[in-house]
């Protein structure tokens, strides 16, 4: 005999609720569990996502383009040549968002009394507020105007390591092409915050046209930044660019510039699906409980519907009927419940008091809980794949019954 699927869910429905409690516990359960399971994968998922931008943010770019040994050797001898008609083609695709060039060089900055190793950043600050850089982030004075700006622009941290203040003046010393010491004073026009306190303290911005000047490398630059419009597939863009350039120029995505990042997006999601599984391989013993319970107590029933011809296959069927209920009423509260959570927390939240252990993950202060639908499909994929594995035990249990044997249980 093969009842309707109306009728089995209908069944299913009502053996439910024969022992309301008990049902109404193991939704919790399962409710709780979906919810952990996606809030906590939110706040994971946002740490790294934090991570990752603030690693890009300071490379910057998915894609940078420098001369072959630059990596190796950052020094201003192993510079480019400004873009050319080819490069700048691919540079003002659709596939680009944004793209600067940039003078990077190792110097020393001194102001009257003390002295600090930095890297200065000589660029075009339409490009680089373009490529991430927040002009929100100048707490004094203001960010550069242009590529001939004569200002320098440094961090809050290293304002005070120098023992200066907006206004002032400071030395800036670098090597040029020549072996000698090229060096050029700047006044102090702006002053900027950064969330990981070793960006205020370790690079000044100067106007990529006055860098040029003092180095004495006319156009040249040291590094084409480009932005692309996800972090995550930055290798096509790699691509478009390396075939547009010379085979002696290096052309490298944010994955090989910091492997440290590209290993943490892949063993994050890793981690997902093992978080997710644990999790909910927990609370299958409390689903496997209670569906065999509600057999136990509906042998003489099964029993029954064994006499009056249901077959094994329709007992099994019915069973995970009742889980699958279960299993949705649960996956949509949980759901629900973990969206109504996150939604409030958009704006951050502020785990200041960890900042110093965070910075060194090259994370903020400022957590930002990302919820993925990728995520909360693999949630719910999880919960109703090891939902029905962990019921199809008491399912097969019930079908096992003898019809005599059953109905003489009391």
């Amino acid at each position: 005999m093969v009842l309707p699927a109306s009728v089995m869910a209908r069944l299913a429905w009502r053996n439910l609720w024969r022992n309301y409690r008990r049902t109404l516990i193991m939704l919790l359960a399962i409710t709780v569990g979906v919810w952990a399971m996606i809030f906590m994968t939110a706040l994971l998922r946002g740490m790294v996502d934090d991570m990752v931008n603030q690693g890009i943010g300071a490379l910057p770019g998915h894609v940078q383009v420098h001369a072959l040994a630059y990596r190796d050797d950052p020094s201003i001898n192993h510079s480019l040549p400004a873009p050319q008609k080819a490069l700048l083609d691919v540079l003002n695709s659709d596939q680009v968002s944004a793209w600067s060039s940039r003078v990077k060089v190792p110097t020393m900055i001194s102001s009257e009394y003390e002295n600090r190793g930095v890297v200065l950043l000589g660029v075009d600050p339409e490009g680089e507020l373009a490529l991430g850089f927040d002009a929100s982030d100048i707490i004094e004075g203001r960010f550069l105007s242009g590529p001939d700006d004569r200002g320098i622009v440094i961090g809050r941290k290293l304002m005070q390591r120098l023992e200066t203040r907006l206004g002032k003046r400071v030395v800036v010393m670098s090597q040029s092409p020549a072996n000698t010491i090229a060096d050029r004073g700047f006044r102090i026009v702006g002053v900027f915050r950064a969330e990981l306190e070793g960006r205020e303290e370790g690079i000044v911005y100067a106007g990529r046209d006055v860098v040029q000047a003092m180095l004495g490398v006319a156009t040249s630059v040291s590094e084409i930044a480009v932005l692309g419009h996800d972090y995550r597939s930055p290798e096509v863009l790699a691509s478009s660019v390396r075939r547009v350039v010379a085979t002696d120029v290096d052309v490298s995505s944010w994955r090989e510039l910091d492997p440290y990042l590209s290993s943490m997006t892949w063993v994050m999601d890793g981690f997902v699906l093992v978080w997710m599984v644990v999790i909910f391989l927990t609370l299958s013993f409390g689903l496997v409980n209670t569906l065999m319970m509600a057999v136990f107590e509906r042998v003489r029933e099964i029993g029954l519907m064994r006499a009056l011809g249901m077959r094994p296959a329709a007992i099994v069927y019915e069973v995970l009927v009742e889980s699958m209920i279960l299993l949705t009423l649960g996956l949509l509260a949980g759901d629900l419940l973990a969206i109504s959570t996150l939604i409030p927390l958009e704006e951050g939240i502020d785990v200041s008091k960890l900042s110093q252990g965070l910075e060194m993950m090259g994370a903020s202060s400022m957590l930002y809980p990302l919820l993925q639908w990728q995520d909360l499909l693999l949630a719910n994929t999880v919960v109703i794949g090891l939902g029905l594995v962990a019921a199809l035990l008491p399912a097969l249990r019930a079908a096992q019954y003898r019809p005599v044997e059953a109905l003489r249980k009391t």
